[in-house]
């Protein structure tokens, strides 16, 4: 299942959920994977790659700027990297180090 978004539309609340893996669309880290850590408000979100395995720093990232994917891990609200990291398995690590084509 691959979400496709066009700049322009909303993203639904329920697929921007703690531990929903996306990939982020807009910025220096655009096509990178990484996981949300926290939802601040309706258009920001705390996201983290971990840095180690993605590249990905820990930062708030707009709603609109993050792609979610069909994957999601278990984690607690706020969990350090380290915490995340210890979170996941080798297939789902797999799939955050892949690279991924964003579509304009």
């Amino acid at each position: 299942m691959n979400i496709t978004l066009k700049s322009k539309e909303r993203i639904s609340v329920s697929a921007i959920e703690l531990g929903r893996i996306c990939v982020k669309i807009a910025g220096r880290e655009a096509g990178k994977k990484c996981v949300i850590v926290d939802i601040i408000d309706k258009n920001f979100v705390l996201v983290t790659g971990p840095k180690k395995a993605t590249g990905v720093k820990r930062r708030r990232t707009n709603v609109n700027h993050v792609e979610p994917t069909e994957k999601k891990i278990d984690i607690k609200r706020g969990a350090s990297d380290e915490e995340i990291l210890e979170t996941l398995d080798e297939g789902t690590l797999n799939f955050l180090r892949e690279p991924t084509r964003i579509k304009a």
